[in-house]
Parts: C-alpha cells; structure tokens; sequence
C-alpha cells in the first residue's frame, strides 16, 4: 500500500527479552523483570538502560536472580537522576577468573600503619593499636612472569556509609582484590565494577529468587513482552550467605 505521506516505516521495537545459559542454567530477562525486581534507588531507568543491563548480563553471563548483578539509579540534588549503575558481586568476579585456565590463585589483606612501620598483613585482621590505611591484593597468572598487584587507598573508598562504618577491613581487602582481578583479566572484567567501588548510597537490596519472579510475572507486563513472562526452568540454588557480613553484590557508568 503506497505511503502517502512519504514517512519512512518504522520497523516495531524488538521486546527487551533475552534467554541464555550461566554454569549449565537457563536465565530468562526482560525489561519488566529488571524493573520490578532487579533494580534498585528512587531514579526510574530508562530502555536503554534496561536493555544494556539485560546485554551485559548475558554478555557476561551473569545470573542476577543468584545476586551476580542488579541496577541501581538515584535521583540527585539538582533536580534530576543520576545514570544507572549496574553493580555485580565479588563472587562474579571470582567465578570469571576460576573459569580462566591461566589462573593460578590470589593473595590479600591490608595495609596498616604499626607504630612507626608500614605493615602488609595478610586476610583482615589488625590490631586494635594499628591504623588502617587501605588494602592489598595480587593475582597469580601462569602466563604471566610476575604477580599482578592492587593497593587502594581507605580515603578513596570510606565515605562513611553504614557498611563501610562497620566493616572497614573486610571492604577495603574486597576493594583490593577486585582491583587486582580486573586488571589480571580485563578481557572478561574490565567494564564491571562492584558495590564496594561504587560512589553510590548504601542500598538494601532483597535477595530475588526465580520462584517469585514467576509467581509475580503476569502482574503488570509491558505491552510488548505481555505473555511471555518466564523466568527459566530450572530452579536456582539458594545463593551462598555472604562471608564476614559482607554483600554479594558488583559499577558501571552509562
């Protein structure tokens, strides 16, 4: 049929749904999912936000419904909001270097100030007269000659939020050893960032589990996914209880 106002035709939008494979799982996204249970703040993301959420996640191969990633977007005090962030866990991290064959284990702790010394204390434990400065990690390579190295500083990181305040050693070490990770594996790491490297606000964020994301689909779907809301078919294991009080949650700037 002719055109008769010589509008170019604009092609539907493809639905923000993708289905792929984490460790032998099937994990279903779509952008609906990602609002209602994935993201996180006061801000209200965009589609192209949602959707290179969905992309990196498959990308990566990250399973949020396991707490490997989430979004997160606050509004700000100018009046507006703040780009998405999308915050993936330690243990993605540590999932993609194991994966890696070159990778041969990793060392960290702290760096504290010892009377008038400056010491390299392996793990997260100090002193109560020692004075906590930052942290330190390296990552071993078999294919390297020598160890990659990280040292981050407490000043850079300690802004004052509550988990900070609470557990300074274990954030500062995780910092470290994320820092060391990307740079020993930057093909797989190096656009991911992870909650304790972020500048955002402490956030609560509820574990989600595939089960409620299926009981609650049909809810109130986006006119272009409607009816097909399915979270995969397998059941997700319960996600490991986070060590020393930590998060399992990883920053990405858009």
């Amino acid at each position: 049929m002719p055109n008769p106002t010589n509008t170019p035709a604009v092609a539907p939008a493809a639905p923000m749904q993708v289905s792929y494979e984490v460790m032998g799982q099937k994990v279903t996204l779509n952008a609906d999912m990602v609002r209602k249970y994935l993201t996180k703040g006061n801000g209200s993301v965009t589609d192209q936000e949602v959707l290179q959420f969905i992309s990196i996640c498959k990308y990566q191969q990250l399973n949020p419904f396991l707490n490997e990633a989430y979004l997160v977007k606050f509004a700000n005090n100018r009046g507006g909001e703040d780009n998405a962030q999308i915050i993936v866990s330690k243990e993605a991290f540590m999932k993609r270097a194991e994966g890696d064959p070159h990778y041969k284990g990793f060392k960290a702790g702290l760096i504290v100030k010892r009377g008038d010394s400056i010491e390299y204390p392996e793990g997260e434990f100090m002193l109560q007269s020692d004075v906590l400065l930052g942290g330190w990690a390296e990552v071993l390579r078999d294919d390297r000659e020598y160890p990659i190295k990280a040292f981050v500083s407490l000043a850079d990181y300690d802004k004052g939020r509550s988990t900070w305040s609470q557990i300074k050693c274990t954030m500062i070490r995780k910092t470290a050893l994320v820092h060391a990770l990307r740079e020993a594996f930057p093909a797989q790491l190096g656009a991911l960032y992870t909650r304790e490297e972020s500048r955002i606000e402490d956030v609560n964020f509820e574990e989600v589990h595939e089960t409620k994301v299926q009981a609650n689909a049909n809810a109130a779907p986006l006119p272009e996914e409607e009816g097909n809301m399915h979270a995969g078919d397998p059941e997700p294991k319960e996600p490991a209880a986070p060590a020393n009080g930590g998060t399992n949650e990883p920053k990405m700037e858009f």
